[in-house]
């Protein structure tokens, strides 16, 4: 069942977004050659806490941090560490969950560090791109599967591949609730968005294969062959005047 939020869920959600975006706006100064990773989630957390917000990955399924910090060919659920230090040429990207009195949001946003390629420019921005789309579609009357398919159709004409393994996800209370949603699919099918909905829609995409290789620490996700990945996410709220951003400033 895909949750409906009244007003004061949506208004705690709000002030959530508004936080998270503010830290993520910030974090870009500190996401520089030599910096770790480690690093770089130490601050969001402490500007979590300083804001108010519960980093709500930290200790989910034992998972021991407030973020997770993506590389080059790291799709998701990268670990922070000290000994990944930041070096020019690298694609990152940061995903990280807060929640303000018990409601969550869900974002994320990529970063170059120094001089990235022209393939690191064109991901990030297909990414983003693939994004934006998917917001357009989260309109009242529409079908769930109309954005996973606006994903697909933008992402792969040109000429990156959808990831399959995972996927964006209703959000509210708890970070993930109904209903999934792929990043690939047939448009017209599943649930009618409805007012009140809050999904967390995440492009992830792949510069070749869309196989998925999770590491030995069993979070880490990288692409198989060894290719780029991009990620990005936002917190959007299904209203009846048209998508409403929750994790933008």
């Amino acid at each position: 069942m895909v949750l409906i939020k009244n007003k004061s869920a949506i208004e705690k959600m709000h002030i959530a977004g508004k936080l998270l975006a503010q830290i993520l706006h910030e974090v870009k100064s500190h996401v520089v050659k030599g910096a770790t990773t480690l690093q770089i989630d130490n601050f969001i957390e402490n500007r979590m806490k300083d804001l108010g917000l519960k980093a709500e990955c930290k200790g989910y399924a034992g998972y021991k941090y407030a973020t997770c910090i993506s590389l080059n060919d790291v799709i998701v659920h990268g670990v922070p560490s000290d000994k990944i230090v930041l070096k020019s040429g690298d694609f990152v990207k940061i995903d990280v969950v807060g929640s303000y009195k018990n409601y969550c949001v869900d974002m994320a946003r990529f970063f170059f560090v120094g001089n990235v390629g022209p393939v690191v420019k064109k991901i990030a921005q297909v990414s983003q791109n693939a994004l934006d789309k998917a917001i357009e579609l989260v309109v009242e009357g529409n079908r769930l599967s109309d954005i996973s398919f606006g994903i697909q159709k933008e992402v792969e004409k040109e000429g990156f591949n959808v990831i399959r393994k995972f996927a964006g996800h209703g959000i509210g209370k708890d970070m993930h609730e109904e209903p999934d949603i792929p990043n690939y699919g047939k448009a017209g099918c599943g649930p009618v968005l409805r007012e009140g909905m809050t999904l967390a829609i995440e492009p992830m995409i792949s510069e070749r294969s869309y196989l998925v290789e999770v590491m030995e620490d069993g979070w880490t996700a990288k692409t198989a062959d060894g290719g780029l990945a991009g990620h990005v996410e936002d917190t959007v709220l299904v209203t009846n005047n048209g998508p409403q951003i929750l994790t933008r400033i």
